[in-house]
């Protein structure tokens, strides 16, 4: 059975209504569509260095426990790249079963054009593949 776990920084410092956001995402979204990850989008913004913050819910419905490491992920806007850049976490761990919150930085270098920030998403590049 999924379940929906916060890395403890988010735990201590998340506000109410954005955990109250997450947990409805998470009860619309935690079941599978016959995959074994997936990033639910959350919300987007620019923070004041120009780059782009994705927050997504990462939904790891296997039985292996997932690892960021050396991995290429893109932000799409309509189905358009808007950018991409290589991401490794060395303490993030999404064990088997488990939804996680996570926010993506992507350097304002990586950006192939302006976000608009609307009906955006994360997508690990197909030659990448979450282990």
């Amino acid at each position: 059975m999924q379940t929906l776990q916060f890395e403890s920084a988010w735990d201590k410092t998340i506000s109410p209504k954005d955990r109250e956001r997450i947990h409805q995402v998470f009860l619309d979204t935690s079941f599978s569509h016959h995959t074994s990850f997936e990033l639910t989008p959350l919300w987007e913004a620019m923070n004041h260095k120009g780059e782009l913050l994705v927050t997504v819910l990462i939904q790891n419905f296997s039985e292996q426990s997932i690892y960021f490491h050396h991995k290429k992920l893109s932000y799409l806007e309509n189905n358009e790249k808007v950018a991409s850049h290589l991401f490794t976490l060395p303490t993030l761990t999404i064990n088997s079963e488990t939804s996680m919150p996570w926010t993506f930085i992507f350097p304002a270098k990586s950006f192939l054009r302006q976000p608009i920030l609307k009906n955006g998403r994360v997508n690990v590049e197909e030659t990448e593949t979450i282990a």
